[in-house]
């Protein structure tokens, strides 16, 4: 093993044992974030007229690549605790 190997390996490890709880956490809030944006402004595809088409209409082009997992994340069927697990009690 190469000394350059074993210091990336060390790398990762380190990586894992400090911030990969974190990176998943900010990629859950994320997700969370962006299907609350997307209920808001295209609410309408599931029966709740909240802002007005013009505005929906602006946007659409920057949100049609996400419509489809939104819908899916959406329609799952659901825990009562699914998205709070307990990780990162103090965040």
């Amino acid at each position: 093993m190469t000394q350059v190997g074993w210091w990336q390996k060390v790398r990762e490890f380190m990586y894992g044992f400090t911030a990969y709880e974190f990176e998943q956490h900010f990629v859950e809030m994320r997700a969370s974030l962006e299907t609350i944006f997307i209920a808001l402004t295209f609410g309408d595809l599931l029966g709740l007229p909240i802002i007005p088409p013009y505005y929906s209409l602006r946007l659409l082009p920057f949100v049609v690549p996400n419509i489809a997992t939104w819908k899916r994340r959406i329609n799952r069927e659901r825990e009562l605790f699914d998205d709070h697990e307990m990780d990162l009690h103090g965040l």
